[in-house]
């Protein structure tokens, strides 16, 4: 096996702090999140919908509600 550029680290323990705590997964997610990149793309989604909830309603005897997928 040939010496790569980080065989001398490449099998160390990770780091452990004595300071800090470990961060959470949701943190540590919420840390990566994208930041408001898609500040208004909810409610887009939901008026699209509610524009085919009209269109369903129109065209069937099923009443849908709009609103009903506002947590999406």
């Amino acid at each position: 096996m040939t010496e790569g550029k980080y065989d001398d680290i490449i099998n160390l323990p990770h780091p452990v702090s004595r300071r800090h705590a470990r961060m959470s997964m949701e943190s540590r997610a919420a840390q990566f999140a994208p930041f408001a990149a898609l500040v208004g793309h909810g409610d887009a989604i939901n008026e699209k919908a509610g524009t085919h909830i009209d269109e369903w309603n129109e065209g069937s005897g099923i009443g849908l509600e709009r609103g009903e997928f506002e947590d999406i």
